[in-house]
């Protein structure tokens, strides 16, 4: 751990806290000591269990009985339940956000991608990612649909920790994907703001099917056994 920081808010703790795991920093599975992070963010392990309380809520972290927190797993079962889920949580989002959008929330939209199109081009993986997971965050909220918005969320988690491979070029075909994912998210902006369901759905395929692969590469050396297959024969299931 760093060496003890200046007393910190509770709020500020607990956003350093999510981006680390998100960042990986804090590894998936990794027990979270109480008496070094207090120590570090230089608060009381009263506040700290607070905090440990809201990021279980949020899927963060996991309480258990007698052992404390640990950062939420990503094992066999929950990538499991991600790549079955996570096209069909997308594609109902850009559906109802192309329908219930409005003009400051597109405007906003473009506010976070000029960041996350500076980012990728600088490759910045850590920093990519967490823009790109507030991209599709963004997009929730112009949903309006607070079911979806409570998967959703629970969803980007897991996500923004896969999206580490894929913002992490190893080739030139590895940069030549991060470009068209910046070049999709322009084109998902344009068919929300057109107001265009079918058009952003399909992009958001195309988006899904082209960070899939790369992203299966965190929890596997060899093809998952998993039925993970491209949702474009599946849209009666939207």
């Amino acid at each position: 751990m760093n060496q003890k920081k200046t007393k910190r808010s509770k709020s500020s703790c607990a956003d350093d806290l999510r981006k680390r795991i998100l960042s990986l920093e804090i590894a998936p599975g990794s027990d979270l000591d109480e008496v070094s992070l207090s120590e570090e963010y230089g608060i009381s392990r009263t506040p700290l269990r607070e905090i440990f309380h809201r990021l279980s809520g949020d899927g963060y972290v996991r309480l258990e009985e007698n052992r404390g927190a640990k950062v939420a797993s990503m094992d066999l079962s929950v990538m499991r339940v991600f790549f079955q889920t996570a096209p069909l949580i997308y594609c109902t989002v850009a559906r109802q956000a192309a329908e219930s959008r409005t003009s400051l929330q597109v405007a906003d939209l473009r506010k976070i991608q000029a960041a996350f199109t500076a980012a990728a081009k600088a490759g910045d993986v850590g920093e990519s990612a967490i823009l790109n997971h507030q991209f599709h965050e963004q997009i929730g909220h112009m949903a309006h649909n607070p079911y979806l918005m409570a998967s959703l969320k629970r969803m980007l988690i897991d996500h923004t920790r896969l999206s580490q491979t894929f913002f992490d070029p190893q080739s030139e075909l590895d940069q030549n994907r991060i470009a068209q994912a910046v070049d999709q998210h322009d084109a998902m902006i344009s068919a929300i703001e057109a107001k265009e369901p079918s058009l952003a759905i399909d992009l958001t395929l195309q988006h899904w099917d082209l960070s899939r692969n790369e992203m299966e590469k965190y929890v596997r050396p060899d093809p998952l056994p998993l039925d993970v297959i491209s949702m474009k024969d599946r849209r009666n299931a939207l």
